[in-house]
């Protein structure tokens, strides 16, 4: 096959850790062409997205890891699968990455994941629809009704809904302190949504990312686990990874998500848990396949790419 990876610049890949670069990886092991282009070199004339891309061989250098063997503009329909792995933020740039993404799929292009599933899950609102699993929470601009949310449930987080990595996540206890000033500049007086959440103590053992990969759900965690004082257990935070076997808890939430997610495109989901609650449903480009791997020996980048295989 020819995979086409839309991504950060390479040379900023950690990959030591990097969910993509173990991707690409997978994939030149089994003989796969692996091309990588960022969004910004797509383009839409007449009938044809197309990009500027580069042909890539993985050297197995730890420091040079990849070399160009050639670049081209390529429309995205020449290749077998087109995987959409720029991280966030969910800015207007990104949406519209995914309308030409769009464009190109219905010229025939095999996009994961499905671009229109991209805009459609927000990964903080998605889980609005399954409540079931979810904490007490709370999305609103309105300062009065999450200064209310705090007054009824005394321990509570308030974050933004296009952050990522933790930032801009804040804890307020019960003696309420800085509230208002979280309020105000989380919210920019008014102008932003901010969601609020009943704290859920379980973080202290860590916020889970289970894996759900074509429909199925990978037997194992990545428990992000906050250091010292900190509240967040996100890795780009200081969060700790240890990766766990699945609870039963895990796994009802996970697998009755899972068809349902890849009934409408997203071939690869992350979905954060914190003890027994659905927190996050990650579509953009979700992570942890080397730290799984690497501490279970479970190979998460095989089970992708077998995955994608099937699908295209």
């Amino acid at each position: 096959m020819q995979i086409l990876f839309i991504a950060d610049p390479l040379d900023q890949f950690k990959i030591y850790k990097d969910t993509t670069f173990s991707m690409m990886r997978e994939g030149a092991r089994r003989g796969h062409r692996i091309f990588a282009c960022e969004p910004h070199e797509m383009a839409w004339q007449g009938a044809t997205v197309d990009a500027r891309v580069k042909e890539i061989r993985l050297t197995g250098d730890a420091d040079v890891w990849y070399e160009v063997i050639g670049t081209r503009v390529a429309a995205l329909t020449e290749f077998d699968a087109v995987l959409m792995r720029k991280d966030p933020p969910f800015d207007m740039e990104y949406i519209n990455a995914t309308w030409l993404l769009e464009i190109a799929e219905r010229a025939g292009a095999r996009v994961f994941n499905k671009p229109s599933a991209i805009r459609d899950h927000s990964e903080k609102l998605a889980i609005a629809e399954f409540r079931q699993f979810v904490a007490p929470t709370l999305v609103t601009r309105d300062a009065g009704r999450l200064r209310a949310f705090h007054a009824e449930h005394g321990d509570v987080i308030y974050k933004p809904l296009d952050g990522m990595g933790g930032t801009g996540v804040f804890r307020i206890g019960p003696d309420g302190r800085n509230l208002g000033s979280v309020i105000e500049m989380l919210g920019e007086n008014g102008a932003r949504s901010v969601m609020a959440q009943r704290f859920i103590p379980d973080i202290a053992l860590g916020d889970k990312r289970v894996l759900v990969i074509g429909g199925k759900v990978v037997p194992h965690s990545l428990a992000r686990i906050p250091q010292g004082n900190e509240v967040r257990g996100n890795l780009a935070a200081g969060g700790l990874g240890e990766a766990r076997d699945l609870s039963a808890r895990d796994r009802q939430i996970a697998e009755s998500l899972a068809p349902v997610l890849w009934q409408r495109g997203l071939l690869l989901v992350g979905l954060d848990v914190i003890g027994d609650y659905l927190t996050e449903v990650n579509v953009t480009s979700p992570t942890c396949f080397q730290e799984i791997t690497d501490q279970t020996g479970f190979d998460v980048p095989k089970m992708f790419i077998d995955a994608l295989e099937l699908a295209v």
